[in-house]
């Protein structure tokens, strides 16, 4: 196996422990020196695949040592209004204390809770 094969190997086993929510490993990882902010082929930050999977003590691991909140991936997805789509509240509140803006990205956190009808994320949004 040549070193591009182990590399790409090893960068969707972290990719999956963001995806599964393997926060411990994860950290051990990240704190080995594995970029916070990596992406994958998409433009999705291991906080963007977190978010999009409910896991909130993940998400606040990865913003905790630096992951940006308001990343966006190659489709101008936010991992906020990726959480705000799959109803994760707890998410939702990590992302928000991080300062993610409900406005960021298409559609927006914002647009996604009225689309929605997520009457709950539309409050926590007044004022941001």
């Amino acid at each position: 196996m040549g070193d591009a094969e182990e590399v790409e190997e090893f960068a969707t086993k972290v990719f999956g422990l963001a995806r599964s929510g393997e926060t411990e490993l994860l950290r051990a990882y990240v704190e080995a020196g594995v970029p916070v902010d990596l992406t994958n082929q998409a433009g999705d930050t291991l906080l963007m695949l977190a978010a999009y999977h409910g896991h909130a003590g993940t998400a606040r691991m990865l913003v905790e040592h630096g992951a940006d909140a308001g990343r966006e991936n190659d489709r101008g997805q936010s991992p906020l209004a990726g959480a705000v789509f799959k109803k994760e509240a707890e998410v939702v509140r990590v992302l928000l204390e991080a300062g993610a803006s409900p406005d960021a990205g298409t559609p927006t956190a914002r647009e996604a809770a009225r689309m929605f009808g997520n009457s709950e994320f539309l409050e926590w949004f007044e004022g941001r």
